[in-house]
């Protein structure tokens, strides 16, 4: 099966799209209700990827718009995470 969280965003759009029938509305508000709980998904797997958590405190270290404290928090986590 595709990804929950894609197919509940499908028809959450498909809800807000003024250019969509009533019919497709209504069946997207069917499967919403019937097979995802009214749209409201676990989207907790658990843990974040660490690789994907580096890249973006790497990134904060990196940004020019960032300030100097919040680069400072984000190298402590990358050495706190052996980065």
């Amino acid at each position: 099966m595709s990804n929950p969280g894609n197919i509940v965003g499908g028809h959450k759009a498909n809800l807000n799209n003024p250019n969509t029938s009533d019919e497709a509305k209504q069946h997207s508000k069917e499967v919403l209700d019937q097979e995802f709980n009214g749209g409201n998904i676990d989207t907790s797997s658990g843990e974040k990827n660490p690789n994907n958590v580096a890249g973006g405190l790497k990134a904060t270290v990196n940004n020019p718009q960032v300030s100097q404290e919040a680069k400072d928090s984000a190298q402590d986590r990358l050495n706190q995470m052996g980065q």
